[in-house]
């Protein structure tokens, strides 16, 4: 029986070419409210950077190359990790199933499948499954947005003028525009579509082009609502991601969307499934994660990487920074230091905060004074990637030399902004990120996959932003089968297999694992541990070559919730890191295939 949503599908027919959009801009906002807090860019940048792929069915070494609402409790029984519970849906069926039932050789997988090991033909690991091309005829109109052959998709877009984002960008030199985002959309969606099954379908991708900055709130929910009325599409891919807003209509018009706003508290998206998905941690997953590394890492132990030798013998005494400008920020911070508090009897001597980073130079002398007075030999740091650009100025104007910790930071843990930081300061800075570490692009990647199936390099230098995204997408329609709606969407992510971490891939889960509390609708799983290397050299996460890079500790090995083992970490040796992958490790080999065309 075929479901439907209450909004009206005024898509266009399957087959058209891709069109924008744009309604009537709604008034500008004053200067000063423009330039809003910048904790959630990570999204933009960086949060799409899980390279996961999400199947139906499932299966699942640290060799370093060179490189130095209210929450619903997961509370039932969490599916296999590998898949081997796995039903398929009506119309679906994987090779891994058909093998082990004996069918999988009465079946033509077509030239898109590796039928010696049961997985599509794509340089990306882990791998997806093959699954039977479709044979069943017209898979109807399930939802809105689903029509018999299309599937209609939203690419939402930047201002190409946007203020905040080019005062970030200007940092680091990134020069993606809008243009270029939407054409490397459009090429993956090429990819995939030739890979991935449909079911009969093709995505229909819309370019939308944002009326407001990323953090217009007023603007986004305008936005939202043009959408869902004047496209009714089945997924929104993207958002301003300075605001929930966004987000939040979508999911009370019923449309779909994947990365389409910051990191929020766990429960956030309960309330508003299955309509919301993330890439990477939410963020009460992120303060969980982060408490615990503090807890069991460094607690109790002497400040021993402080830039400051007289702090090496002291016990460490932890300070804390964030922005306040985020709407949920205050709560974050209240259960942050709970977190800490119950579970490991650790404290914050002093917490500071501040709104803005261009406040910075005025407030930041405060903060430095604040924590030299309270003793601090180690700052704990939920920022926004350009904060710490003033601060460390600061710190060492004032000669306070500390442990500089990552917390649940934005950016601060790339090599991008790190290099802009001042590194007599940033030589002690340390800690546990999402991030995983960096692999050659001629080797491994959304940007190696591009050139492997176009031959040139792909437009937009932030490729792994769109590559994410694209990935769950197209993994969770292939599972779902002929009935395509966000329920179903959802039934197929939170039983897709688990694929255990390697060093250049996190892991990545939805649903009810056992790896977290309440029922998770963000991606990654897993942590790894860094410290920064102010005198390495190599590319940085845009491509640019220079010096300074994080070393990830042995070899980048990930680290599960619950799982950060007791005692000293060991930081600021060189021997078994890595900046970067120049070949693929161990556990992450994938065959040489011919792209299709």
């Amino acid at each position: 029986m075929t479901e439907s949503n209450d909004a009206a599908d005024n898509g266009q027919p399957g087959g058209e070419a891709p069109r924008s959009i744009r309604p009537t801009a709604p008034p500008q906002m004053s200067a000063a409210k423009k330039y809003g807090p910048i904790v959630a860019i990570a999204v933009l940048l960086i949060g799409a950077l899980v390279a996961v792929v999400l199947t139906s069915g499932g299966d699942d070494g640290d060799d370093v190359a060179t490189g130095g609402g209210t929450a619903t409790v997961a509370s039932t029984e969490p599916p296999a990790e590998d898949g081997s519970d796995f039903v398929p849906r009506d119309g679906v069926d994987v090779f891994r199933l058909a093998k082990a039932e004996g069918r999988a050789d009465d079946i033509d997988w077509g030239e898109r499948c590796d039928t010696e090991i049961g997985a599509l033909k794509l340089p990306i690991w882990p791998q997806p499954d093959c699954f039977k091309p479709y044979d069943g005829g017209d898979p109807g109109a399930p939802w809105t947005g689903v029509t018999a052959d299309s599937i209609k998709v939203v690419v939402y877009l930047p201002q190409p003028n946007d203020p905040v984002l080019k005062f970030i960008y200007s940092q680091i030199g990134a020069t993606d525009g809008p243009d270029q985002t939407w054409e490397t959309f459009q090429g993956f969606v090429e990819i995939f579509s030739q890979y991935y099954e449909l079911y009969g379908r093709t995505v229909e991708l819309i370019r939308y082009d944002a009326t407001g900055t990323i953090q217009d709130s007023a603007a986004a929910m305008a936005d939202a609502e043009t959408i869902a009325r004047d496209i009714a599409p089945f997924a929104v891919l993207g958002g301003p991601n300075l605001t929930n807003a966004f987000a939040d209509t979508l999911a009370t018009n019923k449309v779909l969307c994947i990365a389409c706003t910051s990191a929020q508290p766990a429960d956030w998206y309960v309330e508003r499934a299955p309509y919301v998905w993330d890439v990477g941690r939410n963020a009460t997953q992120a303060f969980d994660m982060v408490a615990e590394y503090l807890g069991k890492r460094l607690a109790g132990h002497p400040a021993e990487y402080a830039g400051d030798e007289s702090m090496h013998s002291t016990e460490r005494v932890f300070g804390y920074l964030r922005s306040s400008g985020n709407e949920s920020s205050q709560g974050l911070e209240d259960y942050f230091v709970n977190k800490l508090r119950e579970d490991y009897g650790v404290e914050f001597a002093t917490i500071q905060t501040y709104g803005l980073p261009t406040e910075l130079a005025g407030s930041g002398k405060d903060i430095i004074t604040a924590f030299k007075e309270a003793e601090v030999t180690s700052v704990v740091l939920s920022v926004d990637p350009l904060a710490p650009q003033t601060l460390t100025q600061i710190a060492t104007q004032q000669e306070y030399f500390p442990e500089w910790v990552m917390g649940s930071s934005t950016l601060v843990d790339t090599a991008a902004f790190s290099r802009t930081y001042d590194q007599a300061q940033w030589a002690h800075a340390f800690g546990s990120t999402g991030l995983f570490t960096p692999t050659d692009t001629d080797v491994a990647g959304a940007a190696f996959l591009y050139k492997w199936f176009f031959g040139t390099e792909a437009p937009a230098t932030s490729v792994a932003l769109i590559n994410g995204p694209l990935q769950v997408l197209f993994g969770a329609v292939q599972g779902v089968g002929p009935e395509l709606t966000p329920q179903a969407f959802e039934e197929v992510l939170f039983n897709s297999p688990v694929y255990e971490g390697t060093p250049v891939n996190p892991q990545v889960s939805f649903g009810n694992r056992g790896f977290f509390d309440v029922t998770d609708y963000s991606g990654l799983d897993d942590m790894t541990e860094i410290w920064w290397d102010p005198t390495a050299t190599g590319d940085n996460e845009i491509g640019q070559p220079g010096t300074g890079m994080w070393r990830y500790v042995d070899g980048g090995k990930r680290t599960l919730p619950g799982q950060w083992a007791k005692g000293r970490s060991k930081l600021f040796d060189p021997e078994g890191t890595v900046t970067v992958y120049t070949e693929r490790p161990a556990g992450s080999e994938i065959k040489d295939y011919e792209p299709l065309r």
